[in-house]
């Protein structure tokens, strides 16, 4: 009879595990855009040697998180005014579509968007900036989601990690914005709830390009 596996059988593969902890941190920020991190202190901190520490860092550089450095390490990419340019571009384009075709809105999306924007205000309360980011995103791929388009659905997933080191960025360097876009949330979900479909374009037309106004220096 074979032994019972350990935990450490049952760990992801070491590559896995140092991609997850980096990607993490990145995202979170943690790793700042500008930090140059080492082969070496990554293979400290997750407890691997270097060659799946290397495998991971090629898999984050051709996610555009990363620029990796020969014999020096790799560098944490800084989110662009381009980057933040063409991710809200595509997101009007999806969510205006997908917003106009959520009306009328079943109750299982009005009531899963309610919880939402509940566990955003709890989140906020508490400061945790990276689960507020977390529940931002989820609200919004919620509607998305509810228009059955899969194709949609899977180009909007695409720009899933870019907007939460977005979001997340964005909170940290505008803690009173937070409670705004709860706002705006809120206006969303009450115009879905009384099937307004203009008004809810609206006003996600408002919400998504606030962050691009930002980008251009603009903070209205």
């Amino acid at each position: 009879m074979s032994p019972a596996p350990t935990v450490q059988d049952r760990q992801p593969p070491a590559a896995e595990r140092v991609y997850a902890h980096v990607k993490e941190a990145v995202l979170q920020r943690r790793y700042e855009g500008g930090t140059l991190l080492t082969e070496g202190d990554l293979a400290e901190a997750v407890g691997v040697s270097r060659t799946p520490v290397r495998e991971a860092l090629l898999r984050l550089e051709g996610e555009g998180l990363l620029k990796l450095y020969p014999k020096k390490g790799a560098l944490v990419l800084a989110v662009s005014a381009q980057e933040i340019a063409d991710v809200v571009e595509t997101r009007l384009l999806v969510e205006k579509h997908a917003v106009g075709k959520a009306v009328p809105a079943p109750p299982a999306l009005l009531h899963r968007l309610e919880e939402l924007v509940d566990a955003m205000r709890r989140q906020a309360a508490e400061g945790d900036l990276a689960a507020v980011s977390l529940s931002d995103r989820a609200f919004h791929a919620e509607i998305v989601r509810s228009g059955g388009n899969r194709i949609l659905s899977g180009l909007y997933e695409q720009l899933r990690d870019r907007q939460l080191r977005m979001g997340v960025a964005v909170m940290h360097a505008h803690p009173d914005r937070i409670a705004k876009n709860i706002a705006e949330h809120t206006e969303i979900l009450e115009a879905l709830r009384s099937g307004d479909a203009a008004a809810a374009t609206a006003v996600v037309d408002r919400h998504i390009s606030w962050v691009r106004n930002l980008a251009r220096g603009e903070t209205r």
